[in-house]
């Protein structure tokens, strides 16, 4: 797993709003100064975190962004996934993204990378926004 600038630019951003008061909408340029993030590059993946149930939006002179549901209901690999697919080393390891690779004839690979495959997605499914937040 290697995880992308937009991964990390999504979670910044949940984390970011999970440290503002919860009834309290911020806008994007707000998170994007804070953050140091481009703008126009948060602006997209905040609509992508929007259509994934993790912000709500209020479009307006007080609107912005809010975590759609409480930091401590976010996990760190759901929001990994929705970026950037799977958490698995190898997609032939992957529970949500399986896909054949060569790997798969050599077995004893195939079972080095469940064990990393799980390792990193037990950490990544315990670990909230709010845990990190």
């Amino acid at each position: 797993m290697r995880l992308t600038t937009r991964s990390e630019y999504a979670l910044l951003a949940l984390i970011h709003l999970a440290r503002a008061e919860s009834e309290k909408y911020v806008t994007a340029e707000a998170v994007a100064t804070a953050q140091k993030i481009p703008v126009a590059f948060l602006e997209q993946i905040l609509l992508a975190l929007k259509r994934a149930h993790f912000v709500q939006s209020v479009k307006g002179r007080r609107g912005g962004f809010r975590l759609a549901r409480a930091a401590d209901n976010i996990s760190v690999a759901d929001v990994i996934r929705s970026c950037d697919g799977a958490l698995a080393p190898t997609q032939s390891v992957s529970h949500y993204f399986y896909e054949h690779t060569p790997i798969e004839k050599e077995k004893r690979m195939l079972k080095l990378f469940k064990g990393i495959r799980d390792y990193v997605s037990k950490r990544l499914e315990e670990t909230t926004i709010a845990d990190v937040a």
